[in-house]
């Protein structure tokens, strides 16, 4: 559902790759995990895949569709949760998902039943007609996965999503994860938190000065069994 094919993107006045020819295929019904330290090309591989940013070379596909060139129909399928808060403060909780909402096309009485059952998951209520300038933190990253989430997108792409969030929330979010592939949907999420990749993730892929150099199943990955995804982590990402 989710391809990216030979990949990389050069900044324009740069000698340097940001993503240097990665290849990921993330199939129906997998949680896949993006890890890597700051710098690595986390976010610029995030922002090609949302067509945000154009791959100065290779390809990627969205539920079939290449972003590039087919790339209304791609972002339909896709629920992007930015790790920056990018919101308008000026609007309500409400009002943002209706916009939302609207963009994607969603019926009156479907957002209706889905923002009732967000709401109630991420304890939003009462804060729903507020002025989202008055959101804390982690209020504002719950609304942005409620905006993200009001289309029921096959395909989540997710930046940090736990950052801000309380662990009852943080618990919500990795259970719908969790039941969304198991409808046959994809989850492609980074993190800087390697014991929760570590629990929640069927397939993770490690990136390091805009290289893949390590994906598979946890299994895969840790060929010696007594070290954690931590201690792989460190180790194929130091510096010499």
């Amino acid at each position: 559902m989710l391809k990216l094919n030979s990949v990389s993107k050069r900044y324009a006045k740069s000698d340097t790759y940001a993503v240097n020819d990665v290849n990921i295929h993330v199939k129906s019904g997998e949680i896949y995990g993006f890890i890597g330290p700051n710098g690595a090309g986390k976010t610029t591989t995030i922002k090609m895949i949302i067509g945000v940013l154009a791959p100065s070379e290779g390809n990627i596909e969205v539920n079939g569709a290449d972003i590039s060139r087919e790339g209304n129909y791609a972002k339909k399928h896709i629920g992007y949760v930015s790790d920056s808060h990018t919101l308008y403060d000026r609007l309500t909780g409400k009002e943002y998902v209706n916009f939302l909402a609207d963009v994607y096309g969603v019926g009156q009485r479907e957002r209706q039943e889905r923002c009732e059952r967000l709401l109630e998951l991420f304890a939003m209520k009462d804060a729903f007609n507020s002025q989202i300038s008055t959101y804390s933190h982690g209020m504002k990253q719950k609304i942005s996965i409620i905006g993200a989430l009001i289309h029921e997108p096959p395909v989540w792409v997710l930046d940090e999503p736990m950052t801000g969030l309380d662990p009852q929330s943080s618990h919500v979010l990795k259970t719908l994860m969790r039941e969304h592939c198991d409808k046959g949907n994809v989850v492609f999420f980074s993190t800087h938190v390697l014991e929760v990749a570590e629990k929640l993730c069927d397939r993770v892929g490690i990136i390091s000065e805009g290289k893949l150099i390590a994906q598979g199943s946890l299994d895969e990955i840790q060929a010696d069994k007594d070290k954690s995804l931590e201690e792989i982590f460190l180790a194929l990402t130091q510096k010499e």
